[in-house]
């Protein structure tokens, strides 16, 4: 087969609330999760006799690529659907690691979407999501990468109207987060929830304010102690006059909505020597 390029899109919260810590060490969330244009380039083809998967991609500090999400995903699909069918993934990175952008798990779960049609399997959608449920709390939502209300561990999805076309500005500092390592803190703070139907409804009817007095995430504080720059840019960013302002997942990308794509670029300017800066917007 000749290459195909897939888009792998990254993804924000507007809303993240920590439920509840399992038995198993899981932790039960309550989310508005929004997909955005942001996206990883993987090249995939079908590697003719070769017992293995090959992934490869341009960004070192990514690690050891044979061990990651992709190479994961593909095998548990093969094991519930048995093929002998081989793969090459070759990735150009532009959604950044630690950034609690779902830069991993989407890419999983557009790699298992492309195997399932190439392969033609006989393979649902939801049972996709049962699939990469297994392998991370993320892929279930990039499945059908449409805005969403996401409980649980990641695999009660329900979707969310969103009114209004937005904006998003990216501001990520050097420094990353490792999720491991951020709910491991946040299971030893005092969490601000915040109200999510809230949020639902503000992004239903266009209501900007409402969905600023209400947007939050949970991880924040545990985020800030281990990136103290997060809280910096946030305030740095409502200095500006940006109202929309949050951090995603558990960070430590910060990120500003906005209808006004033009007031995101001046903004945008005097954090682009610092920091990794991207302007982008919402995918509805």
């Amino acid at each position: 087969m000749k290459n195909k390029v897939i888009r792998s899109y990254a993804k924000i919260n507007l809303g993240l609330n920590v439920v509840s810590k399992r038995v198993d060490g899981y932790h039960e969330l309550d989310m508005v999760m929004l997909p955005i244009e942001l996206h990883d380039s993987l090249l995939f083809s079908e590697l003719k006799n070769s017992e293995t998967n090959f992934v490869t991609l341009d960004d070192f500090s990514f690690g050891d690529s044979h061990y990651n999400l992709i190479t994961q995903a593909i095998n548990k699909l093969c094991d519930v659907h048995y093929f002998n069918n081989r793969f090459r993934i070759s990735m150009h990175k532009l959604i950044p690691i630690q950034a609690g952008l779902g830069g991993g798990s989407s890419n999983a779960a557009f790699v298992l979407k492309e195997v399932r049609d190439y392969l033609k399997l006989p393979i649902s959608n939801e049972e996709l999501k049962r699939i990469g449920a297994s392998l991370g709390a993320d892929i279930p939502f990039f499945i059908d990468c449409k805005p969403m209300r996401v409980q649980g561990i990641g695999e009660k999805l329900t979707p969310i109207n969103v009114k209004e076309n937005y904006y998003v500005l990216i501001i990520k500092p050097h420094q990353g987060c490792s999720t491991k390592k951020i709910f491991e803190l946040s299971d030893n703070l005092s969490l601000d929830n915040v109200d999510i139907s809230k949020i639902i409804l503000g992004l239903e009817e266009g209501n900007d304010k409402l969905i600023s007095d209400n947007i939050g995430n949970a991880l924040l504080k545990a985020a800030i102690e281990v990136v103290p720059e997060i809280e910096n840019i946030i305030l740095s960013l409502k200095n500006d006059g940006l109202k929309i302002v949050s951090m995603t997942g558990s960070g430590s990308a910060v990120f500003a909505l906005s209808r006004d794509k033009k007031q995101l670029k001046k903004i945008s300017k005097k954090y682009e020597d610092k920091y990794f800066v991207d302007i982008t917007k919402i995918i509805k």
